[in-house]
């Protein structure tokens, strides 16, 4: 067993194609530590998102830090603390901040799962 207390994680900055800004991830479970999943904490900074894209595995998000929105084919969708959002493998979204606020989540996907960026 091993307790991690997110505070303690460091943030890495993540700098990629797939985000229209500057995020940070703070990893904490990571594939050395289970053969099924990798979890870590996404950091937004205000009016930064990533953009539309696909996995290969199923996605969950569990907001923890002020309000964000998420996206799919069908609309934009307002989440706050506690919110819990499943994302089905290989379906088109997107997630992060609004204009005004920054925004964190935990996300929890499959070892192995491959993110298709669409949106240019």
């Amino acid at each position: 067993m091993k307790i991690i207390i997110p505070s303690k994680v460091q943030p890495v900055p993540t700098e990629s194609a797939l985000f229209t800004g500057k995020v940070t991830r703070q990893p904490a479970v990571s594939d050395d530590m289970s053969k099924s999943f990798n979890l870590s904490i996404v950091n937004f900074p205000a009016g930064v998102r990533n953009k539309f894209h696909t996995h290969t595995t199923d996605q969950v998000l569990i907001v923890t830090a002020g309000a964000g929105i998420v996206a799919d084919d069908h609309g934009q969708h307002r989440v706050i603390v506690g919110d819990i959002i499943h994302i089905p493998a290989g379906e088109k979204h997107w997630h992060g901040a609004g204009r005004d606020a920054a925004f964190s989540h935990i996300t929890l996907t499959g070892v192995g799962s491959q993110t298709q960026q669409i949106e240019p």
